[in-house]
């Protein structure tokens, strides 16, 4: 593996006059405000499990009651340079599809259209019962008429999280929706830690790696510590069947030693400069 400080020139001797298939992270994001988990600098955060989660109503109350205020922030996003340089690189043919393990939906604001969403989508909600489904949006109306003038109360500078969720010292006294259908318990329609990706979309994600493979391509990554065994996967399948896999992050990633080339370096800066050459 070769590891440099600058991008592009080496990234390109790698994926030029490849087909290639995008995996992408937290820090893809990080430019559109949302920031990431595990970059450098990034506090340490612990997200609810979904155990957690599912153990009662107190759980429930202090997810919500933080995603309340996440999302208040969170919704404002707009996709960044990186997010509209994978989309040029699709719309040139040179991208076949994108694999990412964020919730935040700005691939698909920013206008790409093949994009397996690894971990599902912070924009809806489902009912843990009748499995019923909604819009998140619709949901934040009916918890601001539920609980009016908690995000005054709290502040402005909560910072939210990459799900959604931010840090609150107390959410006693807030009331969670339930499901509008059944009353039952909902819950944003994403993976939580200790939950498993639905096998549906991972066989998705694999046959679109296989498929890039097959044709001469390679894996690009980008903004992704691969912490996480949702992500590395593909990295470790790709490495496998000696497909070449270029990692484009700040810090180091546990796919480092599996990659073709590791560029230590911001997302959206390279990818454009990728991008404007590929194409």
């Amino acid at each position: 593996m070769q590891v440099l400080q600058e991008p592009v020139d080496a990234a390109l001797d790698v994926l030029a006059g490849r087909p290639l298939v995008a995996l992408t992270g937290a820090g893809l994001s990080t430019d559109s405000g949302i920031p990431d988990y595990r970059g450098p600098g990034s506090p340490r955060r612990t997200p609810m499990t979904y155990q957690e989660f599912v153990s009662g109503p107190a759980a429930q109350r202090r997810y919500w009651a933080r995603s309340h205020v996440g999302w208040a922030r969170m919704a404002r996003a707009e996709p960044n340079d990186g997010h509209r340089a994978l989309v040029e690189l699709e719309r040139a043919g040179l991208l076949r599809g994108v694999i990412t393990q964020n919730v935040d939906g700005l691939h698909s604001a920013a206008g790409q259209r093949t994009v397996v969403d690894l971990h599902g989508r912070i924009d809806t909600v489902i009912c843990l019962g009748c499995r019923r489904t909604g819009a998140r949006a619709a949901l934040q109306e009916r918890l601001a008429a539920l609980n009016p003038g908690f995000l005054e109360a709290v502040g402005a500078a909560i910072e939210a999280a990459p799900d959604g969720d931010a840090e609150l010292e107390t959410t006693a006294g807030f009331r969670v929706a339930p499901c509008p259908g059944c009353g039952g318990v909902l819950k944003p329609d994403v993976v939580f830690f200790g939950e498993n990706v639905p096998k549906p979309r991972v066989e998705r994600a694999f046959a679109l790696v296989d498929e890039v493979a097959a044709a001469d391509g390679a894996l690009l990554v980008a903004g992704s510590s691969l912490a996480v065994m949702s992500g590395l996967r593909f990295v470790r399948h790709a490495a496998r069947i000696g497909m070449p896999v270029v990692i484009v992050n700040r810090g180091e990633t546990r796919g480092d030693q599996l990659a073709t080339l590791k560029l230590d370096a911001g997302c959206s800066e390279t990818l454009q400069a990728l991008a404007a050459h590929l194409r």
